[in-house]
């Protein structure tokens, strides 16, 4: 179990916020193979509080999923406040804010990783949401913005001091983009500074990594972004180590099933064909390490809707069947 602030969540593993993935039906997904906290795609805290309908319909969620953590964005105070008491408003069970993100777009507003270059304004923001949010509070940051300006430590202890429940860290510097290997000792080094709890981030791609990275680092938590893109059934897996049942990769059936309550949820949610078109990309994930997985890469370009979808999954997981016997 993780105890953030005085949220109790079942197990420590945690998806992370991915803009364009972790949308309502992924989350309901992967909350179904073990994920003990889902998040949300990172949400623009200006967006939320002008009312931008296309920016509230991020905070649109299900009970099934919960708890939520919602996580925001952006560079003034009195902003950010006013995100957080709008994503309590609709269900968040915890409010995180995002200080990690190196995109251009996000960071030339003074958002994301760009407050780790302002260590007086990631105190008034986290002050500022602090006050105005009732639910459990976390900060998500990098190491620092570049290798000669390492914050993590620094950073960590001021959002501890201005009222955050916990600490997520990405252990790469945000000029790295997702490029290298993460650095886990950054990780170690914000634990032994804060006494609140720490979630590490970074690398997890395989089950006995995220078991690895408790051990070398002592987190307490242990947050998966891509590695859970390309495999959902990863928090099964770890769930299933740390008991001592070695992971098994999900057969054909199950892989067919997944993917086709996938689609079910999407298509609730965005019409049959903006699903259909959004499973594309999700079956190169979804399919990857395969047999003739190339060959089934060529045909997922004709899907529109469930008709050819159906048709299409079914004849490639056939002719792997055919190939077993």
């Amino acid at each position: 179990m993780l105890q953030i602030g005085n949220l109790k969540i079942a197990n420590p593993l945690i998806m992370a916020p991915m803009a364009g993935y972790t949308n309502l039906p992924f989350r309901l997904m992967v909350k179904k193979l073990g994920a003990g906290l889902v998040t949300t795609e990172m949400i623009s805290a200006m967006g939320l509080a002008l009312g931008q309908k296309k920016t509230l319909q991020y905070l649109k969620s299900h009970p099934s999923e919960r708890p939520l953590s919602v996580q925001i964005f952006g560079s003034r105070p009195e902003v950010m406040a006013r995100a957080a008491q709008l994503a309590v408003e609709a269900g968040a069970d915890l409010v995180d804010i995002n200080m990690g993100c190196p995109v251009k777009k996000v960071v030339r507003t003074g958002a994301g990783a760009s407050l780790l270059r302002d260590l007086q304004g990631v105190e008034q923001v986290v002050k500022a949401v602090r006050l105005a949010c009732s639910v459990p509070l976390t900060v998500k940051i990098r190491a620092g913005w570049s290798p000669d300006a390492p914050v993590a430590c620094e950073v960590a202890r001021i959002a501890e001091d201005s009222g955050a429940d916990a600490v997520t860290v990405h252990p790469r510097f945000a000029s790295q983009g997702f490029s290298g290997l993460a650095d886990w000792g950054w990780i170690s080094r914000v634990k032994e500074r804060v006494k609140i709890p720490v979630i590490g981030n970074g690398d997890i791609f395989e089950p006995h990594a995220a078991l690895e990275m408790r051990k070398r680092t002592g987190c307490d938590g242990v947050m998966i972004g891509r590695g859970a893109l390309k495999n959902p059934w990863i928090f099964r897996q770890i769930l299933g180590l740390e008991k001592g049942v070695p992971f098994a990769e999900p057969d054909l059936s199950e892989r067919r099933s997944f993917i086709m309550e996938h689609f079910q949820f999407l298509s609730e949610t965005a019409g049959e064909h903006k699903a259909a078109l959004g499973m594309r990309s999700l079956m190169l994930f979804y399919t990857k390490g395969l047999r003739n997985c190339a060959r089934f890469r060529e045909s997922i370009t004709k899907i529109r809707d469930a008709q050819s979808l159906i048709a299409i999954v079914d004849h490639y997981l056939s002719s792997l069947e055919m190939e077993t016997f």
